[in-house]
Parts: structure tokens; sequence; C-alpha cells
């Protein structure tokens, strides 16, 4: 292979052209750019309108501390107070309480439709039958255990009393005499607590209740006057022989709970150890269900002072008899100052708001990558001599940057206008989450590119996969995550699917945020990470492995369609053997099928195929081009046939050739070009280009090729400059070498003045794209040069300009060209062959095969219908073996063999003629171009009918 003047571009030449190439498309859409970046900026700043709404209505007074105007001076005049005393209980929340009030502690009994009872789990003949849930009445069970079971059943008969004998006129010095209990849930904060300012009633547990055991005992917190019913539930101590025992009823009744909140029917359960006269040791199981942690909030204040107390009270009572006790008076809050309301909207919506803000990046990535491939420009590239190495790395790179600055901006914005869910997560936690997300969605992007040929299609899927990630993960995915109950191996094997990977991330910031706005600390932080409820090491996990092996998968991918034809998928083994084999055997042109056909009725055919198997003995240095017995045939389907594209063509084609393929539609001239340039694969045969076969080593041959396509493949957003620069680059012209050869190419096909150069190509007319394509197929230096129809579209004065630029170009260089114009083949091509339904039929030049084929002259003439017969009687004395080939309203048109005719006696003949009748118009003319191209395709066709 000879090489360009500057030698094949490198790697780095080839990514640097492309990177200018994505850097100025980027700067001729900022419109698109601002369009994108606007989309997070509106969604923020509804969240900060909502947020502002919301604020507004919580800082209503309703919503705040209550006041009132007290005579506290009693002389008449009021004065404005605030404080807990004067609050509803909505208001409690926000006063400043530098004293918490005092509550007794209380047990955690499950509600009575929830408490347990004889079942199919539970067979033990000691619990009650279901039928007390219908009444209210079920007891609540409290399990005991130990190694001593007298001792036990000692203790565990001392843990509720077995009446109740109170003075209740100090309130909590009286409850501290019961055993109260309450199946109300806790809060995170019991600055009031819940048991007395809910719906549910407060209980009493005793060993056996009576009939008069329901109390209405008053109570009195600072202003607050209310008096508490108090109802009494039997506590139903059971003695179970192991500890065991006991873990398996209460899994049992976890299982047996309510399907919405989980709660266990078990209150309590003790385990008394080796407890005796001299040492006190005791396990308790406290009811866990009754805590209020819904994904990752902190969880509730659990009730389990009062389980404690009854232990330490059953010893005590067991060592010093029953009156022996130590009251748990009451327990109370920490402090707190007068707080604010605050609702923060960004943390709430945030999952879903910020799911689409960031998945909104995909259809833009891919849509890109399909515009590319369906446009056919990667393969224009490819074509160009761009390798897989540069496009992906450099097209990898920019979207990279692209999604990076549009992160940055999302999040700086956030910030700036405070959104907690950015101001209050460690930025470096956000920053490493972020940027491994979106360099698995643009993997993701590389890798849905290959599934799609239509940009409108992968459009609509890519949005649909925007609103249907973020939807699905708002009111499905987070629901499974919220709930403890469902198995989180399930929670792993969803988090697979990166749109629900990216919610349960974004989930987690605004858990963080939500609970630091309201609590008044920080958001998530490094350590926080290995915290058992926090999902983001194993969403970070999930996320870096899918990257690479969605990246692996991808090229891949893009590896076996990256030439537009189907690749064997094992193209890597045949890499690696290829690379094996190359130490002992070097490649050398082969003959190519099984056998030369030669066609007696068409020698210069069969020429052509002898002068093939010569150059392949001995190939010579100027042959650029050599095809060998190389065959397409298109396989049939539903029904129909195989279709033969092409026939077995041998063709040989040297250095400063133009070579014209003339044929009807249909004929296999695409499929011959296509071939030529990797587009498809041949199914049999074989090309040679600068030495190189087709099959192997179309990458080298890529660098020294340029084409300019039957469809104008160019960006419209690039100008026809920037057009000449991007492709200049790729065939390694470096300044001012480049700009030398964009002026001249630019000058050449006349886009050079008028700022005709530094328009955008979109704005170009059918004849300036064509132009423009073919100097982009000239550019650099190529040795092989394929034109598909090069002059369509243009008007007579731009072709015969572009007909100077290819007679020029031909110069030490191969150009093979296809048009339906018999002028423009006559004029460009060295040689010429007419091709017919995938055959090869002539090939010579124009003269040899006008010599060949049209042996003949045309004889035209025009009279009134009367004088047809003198017409015709006319030239059969002229010439016996003319042929009447038109024949309309007085036109007739012959062919007349051109060994009977003298042109003199023509003339004489005509001007007989005209003595005798009126001739309105006749012509004697020569065989063209056309007519052999037309006699050669109708012959074909008519003997193809035949056979």
């Amino acid at each position: 292979m000879v090489e360009p003047p500057n030698g094949p571009a490198s790697y780095w030449t080839q990514a640097n052209a492309l990177l200018r190439k994505n850097l100025t498309y980027q700067k001729r859409n900022k419109k698109t750019t601002i369009r994108l970046i606007s989309y997070p900026f509106i969604l923020c700043l509804l969240l900060v309108l909502l947020q502002g709404l919301v604020n507004h209505e919580l800082d209503k007074p309703s919503n705040k501390c209550g006041c009132q105007c007290v005579d506290t001076a009693g002389n008449g005049q009021c004065q404005k107070v605030c404080g807990i005393q004067y609050s509803t209980p909505d208001q409690v929340g926000t006063c400043a309480i530098p004293s918490p009030p005092e509550w007794p502690p209380l047990l955690q009994v499950p509600a009575p439709q929830y408490r347990a009872v004889m079942t199919d789990l539970f067979p033990s003949n000691d619990l009650p039958d279901s039928s007390c849930r219908g009444t209210g009445l079920c007891p609540a069970a409290i399990l005991c255990t130990g190694s001593n079971q007298s001792l036990g059943g000692a203790l565990a008969g001392n843990l509720v009393p077995s009446a109740f004998t109170a003075n209740l006129s100090d309130s909590l010095i009286g409850l501290a005499q019961f055993v109260l209990g309450t199946a109300s849930w806790p809060r995170i904060v019991n600055y009031l607590e819940p048991a007395f300012f809910s719906d549910l009633p407060v209980y009493n547990v005793l060993r056996k209740c009576s009939s008069n055991s329901t109390l209405s005992v008053p109570f009195q917190e600072g202003l607050l006057s209310f008096n508490q019913d108090v109802i009494c539930v039997p506590g139903l101590q059971l003695w179970r022989n192991s500890s065991s025992v006991i873990n398996d009823e209460l899994y049992k009744g976890f299982r047996k709970g309510n399907p919405e909140r989980k709660i266990n029917e078990i209150a309590a359960a003790y385990d008394f150890l080796n407890t005796g006269n001299s040492n006190f040791n005791v396990s308790i199981w406290y009811n866990s269900t009754y805590k209020n942690d819904t994904g990752n909030a902190p969880t509730a204040l659990l009730r389990v002072t009062r389980s404690i107390n009854l232990a330490s009270n059953a010893y005590l009572q067991f060592l010093r008899g029953p009156a022996m006790k130590i009251l748990s008076e009451f327990v109370k809050e920490m402090p707190k100052p007068e707080t604010q309301l605050r609702l923060d909207f960004s943390s709430l919506l945030g999952p879903l708001f910020f799911t689409w803000v960031i998945l909104l990046l995909f259809p833009v990535i891919l849509t890109a990558l399909v515009y590319e491939k369906s446009q056919k420009l990667r393969i224009m590239m490819k074509m160009h001599g761009l390798g897989d190495g540069p496009y992906w790395l450099i097209s990898y790179v920019y979207f990279l940057a692209i999604s990076t600055a549009y992160m940055l901006c999302f999040v700086i914005f956030g910030s700036v206008i405070g959104l907690k869910f950015f101001t209050l997560n460690d930025y470096s936690i956000q920053f490493v989450f972020y940027f491994v997300y979106i360099n698995l969605q643009i993997t993701l992007a590389f890798l849905a590119a290959g599934f799609f040929s239509n940009v409108k299609t992968a459009t609509v899927v890519g949005y649909i996969c925007v609103f249907g990630a973020g939807l699905l993960g708002g009111f499905l995915f987070q629901s499974f995550v919220q709930d403890a109950s469902f198995p989180r191996s399930w929670i792993t094997v969803m988090e697979l699917f990166p749109g629900f990977t990216l919610y349960r991330g974004l989930y987690e910031f605004s858990q963080y945020s939500f609970i630091g706005n309201y609590m008044g600390t920080k958001g998530m932080r490094w350590g926080d990470l290995s915290a058992s409820t926090n999902g983001m090491k194993e969403v970070m996990t999930i996320m870096v492995v899918e990257w690479l092996l969605v990246l692996l998968v991808a090229y891949y991918i893009d590896k076996v369609q990256s030439t537009g034809s189907r690749t064997s998928p094992l193209f890597f083994l045949k890499d690696f053997r290829k690379k094996g084999l190359s130490s002992f055997r070097r490649p050398s042109l082969r003959r190519q099928g099984s056998q030369v056909l030669v066609d007696m009725e068409k020698p210069d055919v069969a020429q052509e195929r002898e002068k093939i198997v010569q150059l392949l003995l001995e190939p010579g240095i100027n042959d650029g081009i050599i095809c060998d017995n190389i065959k397409k045939v298109y396989p049939g389907r539903d029904g129909n046939p195989e279709k033969f594209a092409v026939r077995g063509l041998s063709l040989a084609l040297s250095r400063g050739e133009c070579f014209g393929m003339l044929g009807p539609n249909g004929a296999g001239k695409t499929s011959f070009i296509s071939m030529m340039i990797g587009l498809i694969e041949p199914t049999a045969g074989t090309a040679y280009v600068q030495g190189l076969d087709i099959r192997n080593h179309m990458g080298e041959i890529y660098t020294s090729m340029g084409v300019c396509p039957q469809h104008d493949l160019l960006w419209e957003a690039l100008t026809g400059r920037e057009h000449l620069l991007f492709y200049g680059r790729l065939k390694n012209l470096k300044a001012p070498a480049l700009h030398q050869a964009v002026e001249e190419s630019l000058k050449s096909v006349n886009l050079f003045y008028g700022g005709v150069a530094d328009k955008p190509a979109g704005k170009y007319s059918g004849g300036m794209k064509r132009r423009l394509s073919v100097a982009i197929s000239l550019i650099g230096d190529p040795k092989v040069v394929y034109m598909d129809e090069p002059s369509t579209g243009l008007d007579p004065a731009s072709r015969n300009n572009l007909w100077n630029v290819v007679k020029r170009a031909k110069q030490d260089r191969v150009i093979i060209l296809t048009t339906h114009s018999m002028e423009e083949a006559e004029v460009l091509c060295d040689r010429i062959g007419i091709f017919v339904d995938g055959d090869m039929q002539c090939i010579g030049n124009p003269k040899e095969l006008k010599a060949r084929y049209g042996g003949s002259y045309v004889f035209t003439m025009t009279t009134s219908s009367d004088h047809e017969e003198d017409v015709e009687h006319m030239v059969q004395r002229l010439s016996p073996g003319a042929k009447r080939v038109y024949h309309i309203s007085g036109t007739q048109k012959f062919e007349m063999p051109k060994q009977e005719v003298k042109i003199a006696e023509v003339f004489q003949a005509v001007e007989s003629a005209k003595s005798r009748f009126e001739v309105f118009a006749w012509g004697l003319a020569d065989t063209t171009l056309e007519d052999v191209f037309i006699k050669v395709a109708r012959g074909t066709q008519a003997i193809n009918v035949l056979t």
C-alpha cells in the first residue's frame, strides 16, 4: 500500500479532529443547550415557589406557638403571653419548652384486635380463643422463661399487680402505682405523650379485671387539664420452656400482625436466666414494632422503661414482699427552644423531580448517537479514516463533559436558591454519586443506540424511559424501600434497573436532608454510609459494576455494527488468530472463486477476467483496485427467491483512471459500491484496494479512500469550511497545508466566494450540498475515490465546473463513478462498464463501445403522413439493411449500417426528395453513448426474459 504524502492520521490526530468538530457543533447549537439547562432551572424554581407557598401557610398564627391575653398583674389589663399552656396540640411542636412536662411511663400493649390468641400458628392451650377479638376483651400476653421455673413463675406473677389501690390526688404519683399501657404509636419527640392525646384508650394492666376496673383519672399538666379514661386489661403471664420457644412465638406473632404496620401480638417477654436469691439477671424483649421508622427516618422513642421497671419490682417483691416497689413516676423530654414548623419540599419531591432532571440527559445523548447512525454520518466519518478508538474516546469524553457541566449547573443553582436537598448533604458524596451515574447513563445511551435506526423512535423511547422511571420509582419502588418487611434482597434486584438505582440514591439524599432540616442537623455524611438503613453504598457499588459491564457490552455491539454490516460476533477471536499467524504467514493476493467463466459473446468482459488472473499472479504497483469475481446475493424472504445483485464482477483499475459504471436502476451498481466501501460484505469473491483485501483490511483502506455518496451526508449545523477542516484533519492534513487545501477545495467547487463557505450546510441548496460532498471526497489526496452520481441536481454551469474538478483530480488516483448522464460518462471516464441485472455486459472506452455496439447512422425525417412510404422507399434504396426504429405522426427514424451508406448519397437523396414532396425536417447522426446504453440494456433484458 502506498501511503498518502503525510501518511495516515494517528490516533490522537483523529481524536483531535473529532473533538474540534464536536466543539464547533456544540457552539452552533447554543439554543438547544440553553433549553436543556433551563429544564432543571425551571424545576428548581418551581420547587422554590412551592416552598414559598408552603412556608407562607406554615407562618400563619395557627401554626405557631399559641398565645393568649392574660391579666398577669391582676389590674384588669392583659398582656400577651405565649407558651405550651396556651397552645392547641397542633401548636405545641413549635413552642419553647424550657421544662418539658412529665408523663407516666407506659407499657406498649397491642390493640385488642391484634393481641395474641389461639390459632394454627399458636396452638398453645394457655392462649384465649380468637372470639375475644370481637368483644375487645383479649388479654395482653407476657411470655416468661428462665432456668429455674419455680422462681421464674413467682417473678412472673409479680410483674403486674392484682388490683389497683392508688391515691389519685397527685396524678403522677397515683398513676405510677399502675401498670399503664397504650396501643398508640410513639413520636420522634414526646413533649406531649401521644397516648393522652389520641383516640385510643390508656390501659391499666392487672392480673384480673373486675366490672368496675375502668377509671376516669383527672390530669393536670401546667394549664392543661383533662380527664383520662383508664381501661383495665388483663395481663396474661405465660410460661415457656426456653428462650427459643419465645423467639419462635414472637416471630409468628410478628408475621400474624397487622399487614399494614406489622404490629407484634405479644406485649413483652422476659427471660430470667439464672436469677436467684443473690443474683438478678434478666433479658427483656420489648415490642419493637411500635417505632414508626419509615424509610430512613429516625426511630421514634421506644417505650421500654416500664418493661424494665416491672422486672425490677417483681424481683424486689420476691425478696422483700409485695409492699416493696421502686416507683417509676415519670419520663420527660429534653428542653427545646421555640421553633418554626418547616416542610422542605425539595426533599419531599426531590427524588421524583430530580430523577427526571438527571434522566433527561439520556434521550439527549441517545438522540445524538442515533442521529449520526441514521444519517450515516458515523459511517461517513469511518470511511474517511476515523477509527473506532478515537470515536469512542472523544464521543464519550464529549458527552461526559456536557453531562458534568449540566450536573454542576444543576447542583450550583439548587444550592444558590437554598434547596436543602443540596445544601445539607455532603457535596463530595453528591459529586461521587452524580459522576458515577452520568457515566453509567452515557454507556447506557451507547448501548441503546445500537438497537435504533430512527431518531424519532429513539426520542420517544428515551422520554418514555425518563418519565416511566421517575413515576415507577416514586409510586412503586419507594413503597418497597419504606416497607421494612419487604426483603432487602429483592430491593437489590430492583436496583439493578438503572432508573431505580438513581431514584434510590436521590431518595437517600432527600431523607437525610428532610430530617436534617426538621431536626436542625446536617444531612448525609460519609460516616452515614455504613449505617444499615443507608442504601447509598449499595447503590454506588451497583452503578460502578453496571458502568463497567455496560461499557464493555456497548463497545462490543458497536464494534459488530460499526461498518454498517453484521460483522462476525467473534471478531476478536478472528483478530487474535490473525495476530498469531502473522509471524509465519504474510498476506498475499489470492485468486477467489472456483472457476473463471469465459463468455465468447462478451470478449471484452472475458479479457478483463483474464487480466485479473495475470495481475493476481504478478500484481503491478499501478493497480489501484482489483475486483476478483466479487458477488453479492441477498437471501430470499417471504417466499421470494434469492436476489443476485452482483454476479461475479471482475475488474482492474489503475491509478490515473476514471471508471464509469452505467446501468438501469436496480442493476447492482449501488451494491457494488457498498461492498467496496465496506457497507456490506461480499457473498463470494473479494476485491483488493492498494493491495489490501476489503474483507479484512477496511480500516487501513479507509485512510486512503474518499467517498461522495449518492445522498449528501452532512451536519446541517456545520459550515462547508468546517466540514472540509474536519475531513482534512482525518486525512492528516496540518496547518498551513490544511487551510490551503480547504480554500482550494472551496474554490474548485465554487463555494468560496460570497460567504457561502461560512454558511451552515443546512442552508445550502441541493446543488451546493452536492458540490460540498464532492469536495469532501477529494480532500486530503485520497488514492481511491468513489463518486455516486456526483452531478445530480447541478445546473449546467456548475456541472461543467465539477467535471473540470474531477478531470484534474483523477491524476494519480483511481475514481469509480456512477451516473445516469451519458454526457458526463463520455467526458470524464477513461473506461465505461455497462451493468445490467448484476452482470457486466461490456467494458471499454466510449469510442470502443460506440464502434462495437453502434456501427450505424441514425437517419431521421419528418414529412406529412401521405409521404411516409416515399421516405421508407428512399431509405431502402440508400441502405437495404436499414431498420425503422421510430415512427409517429410523420416522423420516422432509421438505423443505417455504416458500411452500406455514403454520406454524400444521403444528401443527394434528400435534395431529390424535397423536389417531389415537402420535407419538414431531417437529420443524419452518428451513434451516441446513450444509444449504446439503451441497446445493451434492452438486449440483455430481452435475453433474460426469454431464459
